[in-house]
C-alpha cells in the first residue's frame, strides 16, 4: 500500500502542491549567474560590462575604484579596493563568473621611464582575487595578460613561442614578467580548486573608451589624438615609425570573452587573441590620415620613448577550440574608432 504524500495528510490539494513544486524548480533552473567585472570603468572593461549587461541570464555587476561609475541608474556597480585582502573576499561571495580586467596600465613613455607602476599592484591585486575565488569556489575566472613576453619576430607567434628561457625586451623587462608570474599563478589554482581559467594573451586593443591623451595612451589612441586634433599640417611620432604591431578592435576581444564563458570545459586554457598581422606605425598613421580626411605631413622625435618590436600573433588556437576569430579589418575598426571619438565628449582619463 502507498503511503499518501505528507501534503494530502495536510489537507492541501494536489494542484497547489504541484504548482508550487514547479515554481520552486522554475526559480531554480532561471537562476541568473552573478558576474563580476573587475576594472569596469576602465578601456577593456568598460566595453565588456557594457556589453554583457544585456544578457538577460547573468546578474552583471561592475567593480570600480577610483574612476567614478557611469550610467548608475542603468548598471549595477560596487566599489572596492582590490589590494586590500578583506574587500576582495567580500566582493566574490556568491559570485559564479570573474573578469578580470582591472590593471595599472600605461604607454610606452611610463613602460620606459616608470617600469615599476606595472609590477607591484597587478601582483596583489591579481593574487588575492585567484585566492578568494578558489575559496568562493568561483566558476570561472577570465584573466587579460597580454603579449608583450613575445620576442619580436617576423611571423605570427604561437602560444608556445614564449618558454620560461625566452628573454624579455629590457623595456618590457617589469610588467613581462609580471604578467607571466600571473598566468602560472592562474594555472596553479586551475591545478587545485574548483575554478576553470582563461589566459588571454591578447595583442594592442582599441576602440571607443581608449584612452586617447598623449600622455598616458598606447600608439592607437595617441596617434588618433595627435592627427584628429592636428591644427597645422604635421604631426610628429616617436621613434622612427617602424615599429610594428598587431592591433585588435576591442569587439573582437569581447566576442572571445561570450565565446570562452561558453565553451571552455578544460581548467586551464592559455590563449593568443589578436588580428593575426602587424602594421608599422607610420603605416598605421597614413591609414588613420586617409580615413580621417586629413591633409597632414608625418615627423618624427627619435628621442621619445619607442619600443622598437615588430610582433603578431597567430591565434590558430582560439579558432580551433572555441571558433573564434577577428571580423572587424583594421579601416573599419579605425573609422569605427573615429567616428567614437567624435560624437563623444567624454574624455578617458
Amino acid at each position: 500500500m502507498l503511503l499518501e504524500p505528507y501534503y494530502l495528510l495536510r489537507g492541501e490539494g494536489k494542484l497547489n502542491h504541484w504548482t508550487t513544486f514547479f515554481n520552486i524548480s522554475k526559480n531554480i533552473i532561471m537562476a541568473k549567474k552573478k558576474v563580476l567585472v573587475c576594472g569596469a570603468t576602465g578601456f577593456i572593461g568598460r566595453n565588456i560590462f557594457e556589453n554583457i549587461s544585456n544578457n538577460s541570464q547573468w546578474e552583471v555587476t561592475g567593480v570600480y575604484h577610483e574612476r567614478s561609475p557611469f550610467n548608475e541608474n542603468d548598471f549595477k556597480w560596487i566599489q572596492a579596493d582590490l589590494t586590500q585582502s578583506e574587500e576582495v573576499q567580500k566582493l566574490l561571495k556568491g559570485v559564479d563568473i570573474i573578469i578580470q580586467a582591472a590593471a595599472t596600465t600605461s604607454g610606452a613613455k611610463d613602460i620606459v621611464n616608470r617600469p615599476h607602476i606595472h609590477v607591484t599592484d597587478n601582483v596583489i591585486m591579481n593574487s588575492l582575487l585567484f585566492q578568494a575565488a578558489q575559496k568562493a569556489n568561483v566558476s570561472h575566472f577570465i584573466f587579460f595578460s597580454c603579449s608583450i613576453m613575445y620576442p619580436s619576430g617576423p611571423i605570427p607567434l604561437k602560444e608556445t613561442a614564449f618558454k620560461a628561457d625566452t628573454d624579455i625586451d629590457p623595456n618590457y623587462f617589469g610588467a613581462g614578467w609580471t604578467k607571466v608570474y600571473l598566468e602560472k599563478m592562474a594555472e596553479f589554482f586551475a591545478g587545485i580548486g574548483p575554478t576553470r581559467y582563461t589566459v588571454i594573451r591578447h595583442s594592442n586593443i582599441y576602440g571607443p573608451y581608449d584612452k586617447f591623451d598623449l600622455e598616458r595612451s598606447h600608439v592607437f589612441g595617441a596617434t588618433v589624438n595627435k592627427i584628429l586634433n592636428c591644427k597645422d599640417g604635421e604631426i610628429t611620432l616617436w621613434g622612427d615609425g617602424s615599429e610594428e604591431r598587431d592591433l585588435l578592435y576591442i569587439t573582437d576581444l569581447v566576442d572571445f570573452v561570450r565565446l570562452a564563458i561558453k565553451k571552455q570545459n578544460d581548467p586551464f586554457c592559455l590563449v593568443n587573441i589578436g588580428y593575426g598581422s602587424s602594421i608599422s606605425i607610420t603605416s598605421l598613421a597614413t591609414k588613420i590620415i586617409e580615413v580621417a580626411k586629413k591633409d597632414i605631413r608625418i615627423t618624427y622625435d627619435k628621442s621619445k620613448p619607442s619600443i622598437k618590436t615588430k610582433l603578431a600573433l597567430d591565434c590558430t588556437k582560439a579558432k580551433h577550440l572555441f571558433g573564434w576569430q577577428p571580423k572587424v579589418p583594421l579601416i573599419k575598426g579605425i573609422q569605427k574608432t573615429i567616428d567614437w571619438y567624435k560624437s563623444n565628449t567624454l574624455k578617458i582619463e
